[in-house]
């Protein structure tokens, strides 16, 4: 952490734990064909992208999904089946980020669509009684509202020069690789959050 004055913090798989593979069964059980062509942690058919970026909306979302099944599937069975990517926020990971307030600038980069922001922010409400995450840092940046997504260097360009960081006095944290290569190609500092890892045991571990 030597130099480092400014962190980015992916949001899935990083603070929120997350279940890429739940959509695709939850999916398969409506009837959505080839679901894993659809969407993975790895790749994504447009559909999700065009979500992801606030090109179409979630009742657009929802009628696409129903083209893609042979039975007749409700708009809520859709948004649960989406949401149960989502699993929890672990208290001691929002305590760390309160903790990191403190002492550096810290900011929210995540590949995210409406209908999941009302999600977590829902989940976060009941878990612990705060009503959106955006109170855990500085600036919130995600992707639907700001029209990009990782792996696009654009995104990490923008919370770059709107927030006036030094790159090299940056870090952020992902664990997805292709997006934390874009960043470490723009000079970003970056630590790829591996299966099994945490930040709370591998990052910022208790002294």
């Amino acid at each position: 952490m030597q130099g480092i004055k400014n962190i980015i913090f992916d949001l899935g798989g990083v603070i929120l734990n997350i279940d890429y593979k739940r959509p695709q069964e939850e999916f398969r059980k409506l009837g959505v064909r080839e679901v894993e062509k659809l969407y993975s942690k790895q790749n994504q058919v447009e559909l999700f992208d065009l979500l992801e970026t606030g090109k179409i909306s979630e009742k657009e979302f929802v009628q696409k999904i129903k083209e893609s099944s042979d039975l007749e599937i409700s708009d809520s069975e859709i948004i649960a089946a989406w949401n149960s990517i989502l699993l929890e926020f672990p208290l001691r990971r929002l305590q760390i980020l309160q903790q990191l307030q403190l002492h550096y600038n810290i900011y929210l980069l995540s590949n995210t669509n409406e209908i999941h922001e009302k999600a977590f922010n829902e989940m976060l409400k009941v878990q612990c009684g705060y009503p959106s995450l955006a109170l855990f840092f500085d600036r919130v940046y995600l992707s639907h509202r700001v029209g990009l997504r990782k792996p696009d260097p654009k995104i990490f360009e923008l919370v770059l020069s709107e927030n006036n960081l030094k790159k090299e006095e940056t870090l952020f944290i992902d664990d997805s690789i292709q997006h934390i290569e874009s960043a470490s190609q723009l000079g970003i500092k970056t630590i790829h959050l591996k299966d099994n890892m945490t930040m709370e045991d591998d990052i910022f571990k208790a002294k």
